[in-house]
């Protein structure tokens, strides 16, 4: 079976390297230095993962994936979030059964009439959140009735720099997007619309510490999905003191996209900060972070109180030089992969992670995968 990875990336390349193991599979990036680094990892010592071989690709020419997309039996997307919905739209209407993690900011359900014409199975959002906090929920909405989903979420450096104590896994400008966009959350059967790094409080985790949780925009598919969940948040795990930084660049104005003209030119703030904090919070090939994530599920079943909790820690791997959050994203997208490939999961049409986890043989299927690659999801 043929593989297509769209977008080389960091996620990407973890993605491609995994797949190869059991597949042939095709990295695609229009980035020469992407494709150099996962060639490179093509010729060191990989364990049971094959060779991945690359191509040279703009993905924004939309008019050539009919061509380039011909000989594969599966898709992955691993874009931009910019460019995501053009591309998942695109792959979808070459008909090809497609694994996506662009996070993006439309409503990918708008694409469940083209998939679903075109006889092709769709899992998207399929990362680490949203995805496997999906994939919990959508599991125990079988089983009991939900009430309240709480989700919390944090990639992070082991050590801690000053001033902003963060590494970022992918783009500034999509974190930046992040601590922008409203948040959007459900409370008394209602959907409730508050600004990003709002109610902030404090959690505890075992080996790391005291972190701070605050509002973004991460339920996606579910506000639409579970419209029978009266309560549900997902907030944004940092190290203390992350947020007051952040809300002050804000405020002064540092991520507006309006341009100003300085000395004669003209300069979107936003940019211009992106391209300033790049340096600062670019993670090094070899730098250490560690993804922490926590899920809370309540409910009632025959009148009982019912709640259930998975916890998960995972830290960059130093054997294979992949970060945490290519590992505990990419992996769940492979994961889906597989289930696609195997015909564990074949309905045709869009299909956010809850939707998937419905399946408790998709569901456990998963869990065990990511297991056998070291990510562990425990419940208590």
């Amino acid at each position: 079976m043929k593989i297509a990875v769209l977008g080389a990336g960091m996620v990407g390349r973890a993605m491609a390297l995994d797949l190869a193991i059991s597949f042939d599979v095709t990295s695609f990036d229009v980035n020469e230095q992407n494709l150099q680094v996962l060639q490179s990892k093509n010729s060191q010592p990989a364990g049971r993962a094959g060779k991945v071989k690359i191509q040279n690709a703009n993905l924004q020419e939309y008019d050539l994936y009919e061509n380039w997309l011909s000989r594969f039996d599966i898709v992955v997307t691993a874009v931009p979030g910019f460019m995501g919905f053009n591309v998942l739209k695109t792959v979808i209407s070459c008909g090809k059964n497609v694994a996506d993690i662009s996070f993006f900011p439309e409503d990918v359900l708008q694409l469940d009439p083209i998939a679903r014409q075109n006889k092709v199975t769709v899992i998207t959002d399929a990362g680490v959140a949203p995805g496997m906090s999906n994939l919990i929920l959508g599991r125990y909405n079988e089983e009991f009735t939900v009430t309240n989903f709480e989700c919390y979420v944090g990639g992070l450096p082991r050590v801690r720099k000053k001033p902003f104590e963060y590494k970022a896994p992918f783009s500034p400008v999509d974190v930046i997007e992040e601590y922008m966009r409203p948040a959007r959350l459900k409370e008394n059967g209602q959907i409730v619309i508050k600004p990003a790094l709002t109610e902030r409080e404090y959690l505890t985790f075992d080996e790391i510490g005291t972190l701070e949780a605050f509002n973004t925009d991460g339920l996606r598919s579910l506000l639409f999905t579970m419209t029978h969940i009266p309560n549900m948040k997902e907030k944004t795990l940092r190290y203390p003191g992350h947020v007051e930084l952040i809300g002050a660049l804000k405020q002064a104005g540092f991520f507006d996209e309006k341009e100003i003209e300085i000395n004669g030119a003209k300069i979107s703030p936003l940019k211009f900060s992106s391209k300033i904090l790049f340096n600062d919070w670019k993670l090094g090939p070899d730098e250490e972070e560690l993804t922490v994530m926590k899920v809370i599920i309540d409910g009632q079943k025959s009148g009982v109180s019912q709640r259930v909790e998975y916890n998960m820690l995972d830290r960059y791997d130093a054997k294979t030089k992949i970060s945490s959050m290519s590992r505990t994203t990419g992996y769940t997208c492979t994961a889906a992969v597989e289930l696609i490939a195997k015909k564990l999961f074949s309905e045709k049409g869009v299909f956010p992670m809850e939707l998937v986890g419905k399946d408790k043989e998709c569901f456990d299927f998963v869990i065990n995968y990511l297991r056998d690659r070291g990510v562990n999801w425990r419940r208590n």
